[in-house]
């Protein structure tokens, strides 16, 4: 059985890669903080389906800087592959807590890479890089070879650990790779985060609740796909027989404003009604447009996005709407992520 080790599990991405493994057969294991334990929601549906899944998902906690806690988990599971997704994720709040986002999200990346360089350097190591790497842009599209131009503290924080993964690839022969992400999105999103913001705060305009949606740069544009779709990229990278770097994009580009009137359009609202800018909001630096040329990936791991930028948004309005218990407002029937249903499929498939 295949074993395979992810931190940052509990987030958008760790919930979607553990499916995506235990679905493959994997046997999961994902670090977590302390305080993490007690509501791992995201993985709830796997938890509490174990007469369903098995016993193949374990959540251990502990500390991405204590290196014996390392140590200690890559000898017990003996992992073939190791996926880093854990980071202080949201930009702007990197210009609020620089350096506890350099900490995490880029320094903590050397104890995991020197700890499998000592112990197990077989292990298939991923690293969760970004396309906020490349900033203040050089070239759109923006491929594998575009300049990097980091224009916040967790830019900067993701290119050490970018760096950091390149040498020890170099230098050590660790089958060691970097997605180099554009942002992804599922009604899983953090709430702090500006796409699932808007889908959160239009049901609650919806329901009656709020009035006033508040936003900053509206113009700002990003490529935008779906976490479910770029996992499975993730887990492609490590069945390469070498390792390497892959932009993983739509290729395609939307606006927060598209965003904003894809969402407000679907159940029938007019969001210059609601929204209300906000210059306090504006980041200190801006990233005007990131776009993605995924070409190599295409070619080499043969992935490709499978989810249009029209249905993504959809479902975050359709799950936003389905908490607030509003399930007369959706233009079409809601279903959730996960239901005992597909988890009988997703048990079979693994079967």
């Amino acid at each position: 059985m295949q074993r395979a080790i992810i931190t940052g599990i509990t987030g958008q991405d760790g919930s979607y890669l553990t499916e995506l493994l235990l679905t493959k057969g994997y046997e999961v294991h994902g670090l977590i903080r302390p305080r993490s334990l007690e509501s791992p929601s995201r993985l709830d549906h796997l938890i509490h389906n174990t007469d369903i899944l098995g016993t193949r998902l374990f959540l251990h906690y502990g500390d991405l800087f204590d290196k014996t806690c390392l140590q200690s988990l890559i000898q017990t599971v003996k992992p073939q592959e190791f996926y880093n997704l854990a980071a202080q994720s949201h930009v702007g709040h990197s210009f609020v807590m620089p350096e506890y986002t350099a900490a995490i999200s880029g320094q903590s990346t050397v104890p995991m890479l020197e700890t499998l360089r000592s112990l197990s350097p077989d292990t298939r190591f991923y690293q969760a890089s970004t396309s906020e790497l490349y900033g203040n842009v050089r070239e759109i599209p923006q491929t594998e070879r575009t300049p990097f131009y980091p224009r916040s503290p967790y830019a900067v924080a993701k290119l050490f650990a970018y760096w950091m993964t390149v040498n020890y690839r170099e230098a050590y022969h660790l089958h060691a790779s970097n997605g180099i992400l554009f942002n992804h999105e599922s009604p899983r999103r953090g709430e702090e985060f500006v796409t699932r913001k808007i889908t959160r705060a239009l049901a609650r305009i919806v329901a009656g609740k709020q009035q006033v949606l508040r936003l900053g740069n509206l113009e700002a544009q990003r490529d935008w796909g779906h976490a479910k779709d770029y996992v499975e990229a993730m887990w492609l990278m490590l069945q390469q027989p070498r390792a390497d770097d892959y932009v993983i994009a739509t290729g395609e580009t939307r606006s927060v404003r598209d965003f904003l009137e894809t969402a407000f359009t679907y159940v029938g609202l007019d969001w210059t009604q609601y929204v209300v800018v906000e210059p306090t909001l504006y980041r200190p630096t801006e990233v005007d447009c990131l776009l993605g040329d995924a070409t190599k990936a295409r070619q080499q791991l043969g992935w490709k996005p499978t989810t249009p930028f029209k249905k993504l948004v959809q479902s975050m309005v359709q799950e936003d709407l389905r908490r607030e218990g509003i399930m007369d407002m959706l233009p079409v029937p809601c279903q959730p992520d996960w239901t005992p249903g597909a988890l009988c499929a997703l048990a079979s498939t693994a079967a």
